[in-house]
Order: C-alpha cells, then structure tokens, then sequence
C-alpha cells in the first residue's frame, strides 16, 4: 500500500491543488466577497511563484518530506500508533486531528515569537485577501513548519495515508479559506462549525492587531472555539475593514524580490 501511495502522491497532490486552484479562481470571478483594488496581474504572479520555491525548498532539504517521514517511522516502530494495536480508521482520523491542532497552535507560536513574526508577515502582508494569499508563505517558514510537522508525524507514529490526507485537505482548505467568495450567512454559520470558512479566516487578516491575533485555524473550526482565540466578525465588517498589516503597504513590496527580503527588513512600525 505504502508503494502504491508514494507512486501516487504527486499526481494526487497536482491534481487537488490545480483543481481547488481553478475552482476558487473562477468562484472569485463569479462571486466576489469585497471588491479589489489591487489587480490580480500585480499579486498573482509572485503569490504563485512562492509556491515552487517553497516546493523546491522542501524537496531539497526534506527529501522524503512528511509521507515519507511516516513511511520511516512504520519501518522502525516509532511513535504513538506504531506502537499500539489500533484499528487503521482510528489511527487514521486521530493522526489528521492532532495534526491540524499541532498546526493551530504552531500558526500561534509564530504569530508570539518576533523572530517566527518575521517570517510569517509575509503571509499578512498581502495587500488582498484571495485565493492565492493562501498559498503565500516565505520559503524559510515553510521549512520550519516541516521540521515541526516532521516531529510530530515520527511522535505520533501517524500512518502515511493519515499524512497525505492532512496535507491535501490542509492545502485544499487554505485556498479555500483564503477565498474572495461569498457565501450566504446561513450556510457560513453552519459550514464554520466544522470546517474554517473564508469569513472566519478573513478576519485574521484585519490590520488591527486584536484581530490578527484570533481565528489561527486552517481547517477544523474548533481549536479557536476551545483555546478562546475565535472571533466571529470584524469590527468593521467584511467590506470595511483593511486587509494586511501596517507595514509594507507600497505595491512594490508585493514583488517577489521584496517579499523574499522582508523577514530580513526592520520597518520602525512593525511592534510584533
């Protein structure tokens, strides 16, 4: 199975990425959220050219990345589920769940700790908030993010199917998360129950700071509910309120030049 699953992997992933991609873009299209001031030919092209460097990145320096990681620790015996007699539907669903809580709370540390600060901005730096904002991590985040993520999947002995269904759907759900789309009030009330909707996240990305600091999940709704980091709206509601951080602001600095350096800039209005 595992043979089958590493000859398939790549082929799995292009395919949910280049669909979810294609499905958001035309749903923005169809069924925008807030009007745009900055073109799509201004941020596309950067915001999409950070995904093969961060996928290069990861390649070069994690070979086998997080399945393969999984794939080693089965061989070996370590972690949690290698370890104990558990049905593979219960180590399956257990392993997606504390990783996307591992995720919430690593999305928390980097928002605390200044120097991780400086790496994530890049992502809150976006002077929009579309479908491609979640796809706009600095190659050196993600790297981290790995390592981090690599520690827990060999922790938790998480089968490789577990990893690659977490990764999949964390990838899916952060498009869709990030997307200029609207959704009847209703249908977001319910669907954030159990999965983070574009509303719920928007707000995370607000210039006031109270509310950048809140709504750190990707893809299960709960951990913010239960660690009381979830707030329902902005406070000045979806179309009136500023996307982005008070930093970085000049269209230049949505480059993929200046977005590579920013970790490294020091603006005096950056207090994080």
């Amino acid at each position: 199975m595992n043979d089958t699953l590493m000859t398939h992997e790549p082929w799995i992933r292009i395919t949910a990425f280049g669909s979810v991609l294609l499905l958001m873009a035309v749903w923005e299209v169809l069924a925008a959220r807030r009007p745009q001031s900055v073109r799509r030919w201004q941020r596309w092209p950067s915001n999409l050219l950070i995904v093969v460097l961060d996928t290069l990145a990861v390649r070069l320096v994690f070979p086998l990345a997080a399945v393969g990681a999984a794939m080693l620790a089965a061989e070996r015996g370590w972690g949690l589920f290698n370890g104990v007699a558990a049905p593979m539907w219960l180590a399956v669903l257990a392993s997606v769940v504390v990783l996307d809580m591992a995720i919430y709370f690593q999305h928390r540390l980097f928002h605390a700790v200044p120097w991780l600060w400086r790496l994530h901005r890049m992502h809150h730096a976006d002077l929009e908030f579309d479908v491609t904002t979640g796809l706009r991590f600095h190659p050196l985040e993600i790297l981290l993010s790995m390592g981090i993520k690599l520690a827990v999947v060999t922790l938790l002995g998480a089968p490789a199917l577990a990893v690659l269904i977490f990764e999949v759907v964390l990838n899916a759900t952060s498009m869709f998360n990030h997307g200029n789309v609207r959704l009847p009030a209703r249908a977001d009330r319910w669907l954030r129950l159990v999965v983070v909707t574009p509303d719920m996240h928007r707000v995370h990305h607000s210039i006031i700071r109270r509310e950048t600091d809140s709504n750190f999940g990707f893809n299960l709704p709960w951990w913010d509910r239960l660690f009381g980091t979830y707030r329902d709206q902005p406070a000045a509601g979806h179309l009136g309120m500023t996307i982005g951080i008070e930093v970085f602001r000049d269209v230049q600095d949505l480059r993929l030049d200046r977005m590579l350096l920013q970790p490294f800039v020091n603006p005096p209005r950056d207090v994080k």
